[in-house]
Order: C-alpha cells, then sequence, then structure tokens
C-alpha cells in the first residue's frame, strides 16, 4: 500500500512538473488544423516549385512575432496592438517580404496575445502543408502562355496570418495566360488568384 501511495504523489509531481515545463502561454488548438484541397485544375495540370517567396502578416493581435527562415518576418513589441484586416482589396494587396528561399526551412514560429490578453505560441510547419511542392493554380493547361521550360515553374507567394486566434496560410502565384484577364488591357495576360491553403484556431 505504501509504494502504491510513493507512485502515485511520485506521478502527480512529475505531472506538475510536465505542466510547468511547457508553460502557460502554450497555443491549445480549439479546433483540428483544416488542410484545404487545391482546386483539382492544380493537380490535373501540375506546376512545380523549389523555391518560395514569404511574406507573415499580424492582424488583431498584441505583440505578435514570426521567426521563419533563420530571422524575424514580424518582430512588434510585447505591448504592440496590431490594427484590423484592411477593408477592400485586403489579400490583394499582400506582396512578399522575403524571396527566392529554398524549401524548405524549419517551421515557422509564431508567439502573440489574442486580442483578449491570452498568450499563444504555434509551430507551423510550411514543408508539410506544402509537401508535394505543387504551385496552386485554377487554369486549363489551354489558358497559360509558356511560360517554363522545365521541371519547375516558379516561385510562388507564401503568407502566413495570424488574426486573433487563427493563423491560417494562403498561396498565390501570377501565372502567365494566353488571353487578357481583363479585355482591353494588355497588361492583365496574367492570374493570380489567392488560395488558403491550411487554417488552425487557437
Amino acid at each position: 500500500m505504501q509504494t502504491s501511495c510513493f507512485w502515485l504523489r511520485a506521478s502527480l509531481v512529475l505531472g506538475f512538473m510536465v505542466a510547468l515545463s511547457t508553460g502557460c502561454d502554450a497555443a491549445v488548438p480549439l479546433d483540428n488544423p483544416q488542410n484545404i484541397e487545391p482546386p483539382a485544375l492544380t493537380r490535373q495540370v501540375p506546376l512545380h516549385f523549389k523555391r518560395h517567396n514569404f511574406e507573415a502578416l499580424c492582424y488583431n493581435t498584441i505583440g505578435c512575432t514570426v521567426v521563419y527562415n533563420g530571422h524575424y518576418q514580424v518582430h512588434e513589441a510585447e505591448d504592440e496592438i496590431s490594427p484590423p484586416k484592411p477593408a477592400g482589396i485586403g489579400r490583394k494587396a499582400w506582396g512578399s517580404t522575403e524571396l527566392d528561399i529554398r524549401n524548405f526551412p524549419k517551421p515557422a514560429e509564431v508567439r502573440w496575445k489574442s486580442k483578449d490578453g491570452v498568450a499563444h505560441v504555434a509551430s507551423i510547419d510550411i514543408g508539410q502543408i506544402f509537401k508535394d511542392e505543387l504551385i496552386w493554380h485554377n487554369l486549363r493547361k489551354e489558358e497559360m502562355a509558356d511560360f517554363y521550360a522545365g521541371p519547375v515553374a516558379g516561385s510562388p507567394d507564401i503568407y502566413l496570418e495570424v488574426d486573433n486566434r487563427t493563423i491560417s496560410v494562403y498561396t498565390a502565384m501570377s501565372v502567365p495566360t494566353r488571353d487578357e484577364q481583363i479585355p482591353g488591357n494588355k497588361d492583365s495576360n496574367f492570374r493570380k488568384d489567392i488560395f488558403l491553403v491550411w487554417s488552425r484556431t487557437y
């Protein structure tokens, strides 16, 4: 009986120590990660990439930091409040802050507080999300211009968005087209659709 009580106490102490070591600010997912299938044409007309561009954006957060490819992509002060997502064109205005990153660095490390002041930490494995190295698009082969000759078709943009309690990963790439996408606009012979690839709420 004494032996059983000893092991019970030891287990409780060990559990308490593990809880302390993990910290109170570890992000607890409120849902399973949402892995989204690409458009059917992405697989029917496969375009592959070996390098990518990256941008991280924080909205409705406090003290948001994102580390990817060995350095900060976002580094806000501990008490800095990020703005809400812009209205209007929104994601259409996104660019990329770092270009030509070789596939794939270590997972992105994200630390932030949601609007309610709760602290979160999350690790987002971009390499796992894009493990097939496919460029997402929604174009038939005959709609595309002949814009590449080898197995690699270009470097897509990858966006990591932190919005309050939700982290989302998007991708986009300009794909040249044979026809103008805006009739009469000779500079519109391309498509750059933005796709939601992955999302999780903490």
